[in-house]
């Protein structure tokens, strides 16, 4: 198989082992850990032109290319990773990883507990915040050798970490790139998670997060919640361009099957999620998106909280999300410029409600390859070979 030009092509993950106790903000402690990361494009000799991708709830350290020749599934983010993208591997070295708590790799729910006969932690795995997320992604960077980012980079929760980074280590990263996030959630978003979350933990097959020792899991209650999530992601008016009011069969059929075309597109997401991601990784996702608040320790003001940041911002909103609205990010860019802070900020027109920064829209992907590129003189030229600095597994 023949991949685009633009393609950063067949990449292969790999597994990073932390064998010192993690302190987790909970109060609890990880014994050891594990970080499951991809890399694309190579890394300069000074290291100075690497970018960090922090993903969002469903996301995983697979961003961009293919696993294998006839793999027909791209990165999650391969839109705008990859030679002369948004996030261009022509000049960057771009390391995108599977946080903690996940389901793709690095320690989670899934993995062995060494404090209980290494069964599955499952509900055993403590709750981790984006703090938390943020010191792992630093101890990774160590490891790595890269003592500065050119950039770290998210989209909605991973754009909370991108702003974490900013407020937790101010002088390791040079760029931060924040796209339709927020600086905490809303009542309304707490409360989509919490339905979320119920209809999981009320699934009978949930087994009170132990249906991995019951060989089973709670299907019903992923389907629902990721139901609710398609819902919240998408704009009234993508959903009316994808859907309308078509009907699958042509025809009212009088019952409480699959009639409306969007009723079989959710339930058919649904079901494939429900079969891909652990449900206690997504009850512990919903639950770092709702703690998510960098103002909490300096007295609920924003200002305040980001006055200590050192490197330029770049934040984009869409007109028609509805879940992170734009004038979400225009709280953090209100409170970057009271700091007098470099900040840059753009709201996209575009029809696809909160996943729109998941696609290529040409004026999101020209503002973000601008910017990125902007300081390109500041940083020496990529090496002639790949990078392999690190300990695997």
């Amino acid at each position: 198989m023949s991949f685009a030009s633009d393609s950063v092509g067949i990449v292969s993950p790999e597994k990073f082992s932390f064998e010192e106790p993690l302190e987790l903000e909970c109060g609890r402690v990880l014994p050891r850990f594990e970080i499951m990361v991809e890399t694309y494009g190579q890394l300069n000799a000074d290291r100075s032109n690497a970018i960090l991708i922090c993903h969002a709830l469903s996301g995983h350290h697979h961003a961009a290319g293919y696993h294998h020749e006839d793999d027909k599934k791209a990165g999650w983010w391969d839109e705008c990773i990859g030679p002369g993208k948004a996030i261009d591997t022509n000049h960057f070295y771009v390391v995108a990883l599977n946080n903690i708590g996940g389901c793709n790799g690095s320690t989670g729910p899934t993995s062995p507990n060494p404090e209980n006969d290494n069964r599955p932690y499952g509900p055993d795995f403590p709750l981790v915040t984006v703090r938390d997320w943020v010191k792992t992604q630093k101890m990774l960077s160590e490891r790595l050798g890269i003592a500065v980012w050119h950039a770290v980079i998210g989209g909605s929760l991973g754009g909370m970490q991108a702003l974490q980074w900013s407020v937790d280590y101010p002088d390791d990263l040079r760029n931060c790139v924040i796209v339709a996030s927020s600086p905490k959630l809303t009542a309304q978003n707490i409360a989509f998670n919490e339905v979320a979350r119920q209809s999981i933990l009320s699934d009978p097959d949930f087994h009170h997060g132990r249906y991995l020792e019951h060989d089973s899991y709670p299907k019903r209650g992923l389907i629902l919640a990721r139901m609710v999530g398609h819902i919240t992601y998408l704009s009234e008016e993508a959903m009316k361009q994808k859907f309308g009011r078509d009907l699958k069969l042509g025809k009212f059929m009088y019952g409480f099957d699959v009639e409306f075309q969007v009723e079989s597109y959710l339930r058919y997401q649904g079901e494939q999620f429900s079969r891909n991601f652990d449900a206690n990784t997504y009850l512990i996702m919903t639950k770092a998106l709702d703690y998510f608040d960098p103002a909490r320790e300096f007295d609920g003001d924003l200002p305040k909280a980001l006055a200590q940041t050192k490197c330029r911002f770049l934040v984009v909103s869409f007109t028609t999300d509805w879940r992170f609205a734009p004038s979400r990010s225009q709280e953090i860019v209100k409170a970057l410029t009271s700091n007098h802070k470099p900040v840059s900020y753009v709201d996209i027109e575009a029809e696809q409600g909160h996943d729109s920064f998941l696609f290529p829209v040409p004026l999101y992907v020209k503002t973000m390859h601008n910017f990125l590129t902007s300081s390109l003189n500041s940083i020496s030229a990529p090496q002639t070979h790949t990078q392999t600095t690190g300990q695997g597994a």
